[in-house]
């Protein structure tokens, strides 16, 4: 069976990202989140003992800083540096939230111009309560991190510039 919490905390990953639609099964509880459009439903289904939860769910939806009545902001461009200077892009393999140290109490991982290698952890994904450490997979100097500790990231998204060797 599925938390309250943990319904809550999903919902909020699945509206801060791209993904239209999750779907887990857990212990034959199934939950699935959907975005098709203007309204979004959360269902929850267990076994034939538990009852069906439905609730429905509309993020709040506020206009772009500096953008007149809502109307979209212009998408910012990616990491144009990685195209002038031939940096490679470490990018997210995963939804989940950006960590940069093991915890509050330790200094990041890596910081910019460190030296790094193919099994260098660079940063710290957490994904459902998971930790999942990244490794660079290339040998460089970090040149740039594009994002803020504690940001939720999406899959695909760069997350930092290395300079190969």
């Amino acid at each position: 069976m599925f938390k309250l919490s943990e319904i809550k905390e999903l919902i909020k990953l699945v509206d801060g990202t791209s993904v239209h639609e999750l779907e887990i099964e857990n212990d034959g509880a199934r939950l699935m989140i959907r975005k098709p459009g203007k309204a979004e439903v959360v269902n929850v289904q267990a076994a034939s003992l538990v009852p069906t939860y439905t609730q429905s769910y509309q993020p709040q939806v506020q206009p772009a800083p500096g953008t007149p009545g809502g109307a979209p902001a212009a998408a910012a461009p990616q990491a144009p540096a990685a195209k002038e200077e031939n940096y490679h892009q470490i990018v997210s393999p995963m939804v989940g939230t950006f960590y940069r140290a093991s915890s509050p109490e330790k200094g990041p991982f890596v910081n910019v111009g460190d030296r790094i290698n193919e099994k260098s952890i660079v940063c710290i994904l957490e994904a459902m309560k998971l930790m999942n450490e990244l490794e660079a997979e290339v040998r460089g100097e970090i040149v740039d991190i594009l994002v803020e500790n504690g940001q939720l990231v999406e899959f695909g998204q760069p997350l930092f510039l290395v300079k190969p060797e």
